[in-house]
């Protein structure tokens, strides 16, 4: 299954679009801005992952998940144009590990600019991806997790409708060591399931 998404508009200026190989540059860009900003939230990356060489190889992975089905990776970017390659790109937001049959599931990551936090973005970006996995993916729910340190991640997945649902020792290997997240999911529908072929 191809999942397509549509460019939205979060914020005057400001869009939510699918991610294509031609924002390699500008996402090796964002990452080098927000690499002190992203650190206590991400994994240890090597610096190839902060060029734009790092970024096309990582972006072609992505494009084929996409294609394939199990991932759905969008950017926020700054709107010259809206096209792919335009515009600074100040956030992601990804769906990931994407499965359809009895689950219809997948797990949600994001990040949001310094710059540009507590403006309400992350928020809206999460809400509009819940939406496009609801009516144009078919999936029943999202999952989420956070470090127990991030207070305003756990706050932008409360306002967007998501319930906490434990903790998981041990659960991601985050800038440089294995760390707790607390885990929440948002059901995102109670529709039936068409009986397995």
């Amino acid at each position: 299954m191809i999942f397509e998404s549509r460019i939205q508009t979060l914020a005057p200026g400001l869009v939510l679009r699918p991610v294509t190989e031609d924002d390699a540059e500008a996402m090796a860009r964002a990452y080098r801005r927000e690499r002190e900003h992203l650190r206590p939230w991400e994994p240890v990356r090597g610096e190839s992952f902060f060029t734009a060489e790092g970024q096309a190889a990582r972006l072609r992975d992505l494009v084929e998940l996409r294609a394939a089905g199990r991932s759905m990776p969008w950017v926020l970017a700054e709107e010259e144009g809206a096209g792919p390659g335009s515009g600074e790109i100040v956030g992601v937001v990804n769906l990931n590990n994407i499965v359809h049959g009895a689950w219809r599931s997948a797990n949600l990551g994001y990040w949001v600019a310094a710059a540009r936090t507590g403006r309400g973005l992350a928020s809206a970006a999460v809400a509009a991806v819940c939406r496009d996995a609801d009516e144009h993916l078919g999936l029943h729910r999202v999952e989420a997790g956070t470090v127990l340190a991030n207070a305003a991640s756990q706050r932008v997945l409360a306002r967007c409708g998501f319930e906490r649902i434990g903790v998981a020792p041990a659960y991601l290997h985050i800038n440089g060591v294995w760390q707790d997240h607390v885990l929440f999911q948002r059901i995102l529908n109670d529709r039936p399931v068409a009986p397995a072929v």
